[in-house]
């Protein structure tokens, strides 16, 4: 058993170095200058450089209703009938059974654009059984959306897997892989049969509804998803094989990157229509991306033990599997040089969705690991003071339990676009955690700033879809956390738009930042404090 304040630490990481000013050096902060944003263009194509969309995502497991053969309802759901492992998922925010009227919330923000996942354990409840009424029903919403003039972004693996494809109720799979329960991606003979339906489920989805989808993202944060479900056991499938057994995390993660080339090779493969945006087919995947700050005594440090120590945890969190798929190589103790050749996974991203919500502290241990000690990267990581100096107390989150810091957009973008150059990059998620409307509007206005300095550095940023549409599941935090633009009572399911809709949607309208949108919400100073929760009767 890994010690308890691993898994603190390591939970951090299941959210989605220095930072920037989001102002303009010896600009007059009293009269912010107004930024403008051009019309959308194609997300990897060359033509669709300097091009930019605004938009909005959400996922699957997180808002649908009448979703009861996914991994996490069987995980949340009580028992007897499920395993009452954490928050039960239920009915999500109804979401299946509103998602046109909900296209009613997108347009009402004058949005670009849309990210979505379709659910995999929906369209193939039993493995090769395909339920065509769940396809037909995602394409009256792809129509749907594209009557409205909003483009469609589908996520093909948003966490969320089917049953059978890893029961998280038989995690020792001891019958081997079965058309019941393959063993999941870290089983010798099961591993690379899920990676095969991964991306077979890709190449449906593209065969269905290429001809009006272009954009794709196949694996939603990878790394968040291997810790949760095979790093620490926390989310299903629930296997702890980080140190209980390194082999088949190993294993896990290599079938993992294997699963995404398959699948940008499927959807390639399949959908060869144009629909208007200038690729046939623009495959990429999302990154959690995070700030990384060198810490020791409660200190920001300079030490060079800290600066390697944070180097380490985003090489093992970050640039292990981007250098996979950049130089088609597999490093297998990640010890940060590729051992293995891979030449079939290089070249299968044909853009990056980039997705910052937290910093973290990083120190050295030395020889002596300490109950916060990340396992096989051997550093101390910590999400909050003291440990973590607080660049600003108005950026703590306390439903997610981290800082975030929406200047932290700029000097994550900027490495990006250095490390991997030519590779264009869309803000796939932003948002924070509040019950404030208006803390949710600084923090939309303050990382459209941050997007549009990088942007006008030259970096190639196409776009940015705010997370989330509306309040939904948050995963092991149930849904008391509310990342939405709409509020969602779960009683009534009635959506209210929040203040940050109101002001997305003018910025969104007028394709500008406007001086007077920049004066209320913008700058780099304090935010609006997070109300203090009502006590429980």
């Amino acid at each position: 058993m890994f010690r308890t304040g691993v898994l603190v630490a390591a939970l951090a990481l299941l959210t989605p170095l220095a930072t920037a000013s989001g102002d303009e050096e010896g600009q007059d902060r009293r009269k912010p200058a107004a930024t403008a944003f051009p019309a959308p263009g194609a997300l990897a194509a060359p033509s669709g450089k300097g091009g930019f969309r605004f938009g909005v995502a959400s996922a699957a497991t997180q808002i649908e209703d009448r979703n009861e053969n996914t991994d996490w309802y069987k995980w949340t759901a009580p028992e007897p009938e499920g395993m009452g492992k954490s928050p039960f998922v239920g009915d999500g925010v109804e979401g299946y059974t509103r998602a046109l009227d909900d296209i009613d919330l997108i347009e009402d923000m004058n949005l670009d654009a849309y990210r979505f996942s379709i659910e995999w354990a929906r369209v193939e409840p039993e493995r090769d059984r395909i339920d065509e009424k769940a396809l037909q029903h995602y394409s009256d919403f792809i129509d749907a959306l594209i009557d409205r003039g909003i483009r469609p972004m589908v996520t093909v693996h948003h966490f969320s897997n089917p049953v059978w494809a890893d029961d998280p109720g038989d995690p020792g799979c001891a019958a081997g892989p079965s058309d019941t329960n393959l063993c999941g991606l870290d089983h010798p003979q099961g591993g690379p049969q899920v990676a095969e339906e991964m991306a077979e489920f890709a190449g449906l989805l593209a065969e269905r509804f290429g001809d009006r989808v272009d954009e794709w993202v196949t694996i939603n944060e990878p790394m968040v998803y291997m810790h949760f479900a095979h790093a620490f056991g926390a989310g299903p499938p629930g296997k702890a094989n980080l140190v209980g057994d390194f082999d088949r995390y190993i294993g896990a993660l290599r079938n993992l990157v294997d699963a995404h080339a398959r699948m940008y090779k499927a959807i390639k493969a399949a959908d060869t229509t144009d629909a208007g945006t200038g690729n046939a087919a623009a495959v990429g995947l999302s990154m959690s991306a995070k700030q990384y700050i060198p810490v020791r005594d409660g200190k920001v440090s300079t030490e060079q033990r800290d600066i390697d120590a944070a180097g380490r945890m985003q090489r093992y969190f970050e640039w292990n599997i981007m250098d996979a798929l950049w130089k088609g190589g597999f490093d297998t103790d990640l010890d940060g040089v590729q051992d293995e050749r891979h030449p079939g996974w290089r070249g299968t991203l044909d853009f990056l969705g980039v997705q910052l919500y937290e910093r973290i502290g990083v120190t050295d241990p030395g020889a002596e690991p300490s109950p916060t000690t990340f396992p096989v990267v051997n550093a101390d990581v910590c999400s909050t003071a003291p440990c973590l100096p607080p660049r600003d107390e108005t950026y703590f989150v306390p439903d997610m339990n981290y800082e975030s810091d929406p200047a932290g957009l700029y000097p994550v973008l900027k490495e990006y676009g250095k490390r991997y150059k030519k590779l264009p990059l869309t803000v796939t998620e932003s948002g924070i955690a509040s019950d404030s409307g208006k803390r949710r509007a600084e923090f939309t206005v303050r990382a459209l700033e941050q997007v549009e300095k990088v942007r006008r550095e030259g970096v190639d940023v196409r776009g940015y879809y705010h997370w989330s549409l509306m309040d939904n599941f948050e995963w092991l935090g149930g849904y008391h956390a509310r990342f939405g633009l709409y509020s969602v009572d779960r009683t009534t399911m009635e959506r209210t738009p929040t203040e940050a809709a109101e002001v997305y949607g003018r910025v969104a309208g007028a394709r500008s930042l406007s001086p007077e949108v920049r004066r209320e919400y913008g700058g780099d100073g304090p935010m609006t404090p997070e109300p203090a929760k009502a006590a429980k009767p």
